[in-house]
């Protein structure tokens, strides 16, 4: 893993930035303009909440998060609260899911959890699905999240999508009550594997491999500031 969490190749993307760039692409296919994507990229300290609510899920205010240098954003993904912050790698698959055999949210989501936990296996990690818990855990008591879900579909076209905590430091979350789930921790790669990290474009490549396995189609890979300047 790169020593440094930000490397000119690894530069970090606003999530306000990142957000009304989605909803660009998200135009840009419906329209056919461009192909099922995945964009994957790191945001600076970022508190956010979706649709689930859960702003009542922050442990201190606003203004100490300002004070923080960290944001604090109303996303518009389904779920509640959850933190971003450097070297989590988080991925916004732009794919159209209204084909035939599509349209099933729930599914969505089960193949998105299927294509980290093949990544995060083939990486030397066993991870499992806790039952009513979207998401990607390690087992224990209590279970420790390590990848969180939070999506959003326009007339059947995804947006937003997972955050995979990978080498950042986790303190954070300790600002927050994760996804509103008190009885859970959360974890990193970085913290259970019992060998050295691969490198951060091996992850990438890892999961994008995966995730196209997973939700069945090819996916260009954006990387990166790249999605704020794509074009059709």
């Amino acid at each position: 893993m790169d020593a440094n969490p930000v490397t000119a190749e690894r530069s970090l993307v606003d999530y306000a930035e990142a957000q009304t760039a989605q909803r660009r692409l998200v135009g840009w296919r419906h329209r056919g303009q461009v192909p099922d994507i995945l964009w994957l990229l790191e945001h600076p300290p970022t508190v956010t909440f979706g649709s689930s609510g859960g702003a009542s899920h922050l442990l201190c205010s606003p203004r100490e998060l300002g004070e923080r240098g960290i944001a604090f954003v109303r996303s518009e993904r389904g779920g509640d609260i959850t933190f971003h912050e450097p070297g989590q790698l988080v991925g916004y698959p732009i794919v159209d899911w209204g084909g035939p055999g599509d349209r099933d949210l729930y599914v969505y989501l089960r193949r998105l959890e299927e294509g980290i936990l093949s990544y995060l296996a083939s990486a030397g990690l066993a991870c499992v699905r806790v039952p009513g818990k979207t998401g990607v855990w390690i087992e224990g008591a209590p279970p420790r999240k390590i990848a969180a879900i939070g999506v959003r579909a326009a007339r059947w076209i995804t947006s937003h999508g997972f955050a995979l905590n990978v080498s950042n430091d986790l303190q954070g979350f300790g600002l927050i009550v994760p996804c509103g789930i008190r009885d859970a921790g959360v974890t990193s790669v970085a913290l259970e594997l019992r060998r050295g990290l691969p490198a951060w474009v091996d992850v990438c490549s890892g999961m994008h491999g995966a995730l196209e396995k997973s939700l069945g189609r090819r996916l260009l890979l954006v990387k990166g500031p790249e999605g704020l300047s794509l074009a059709p």
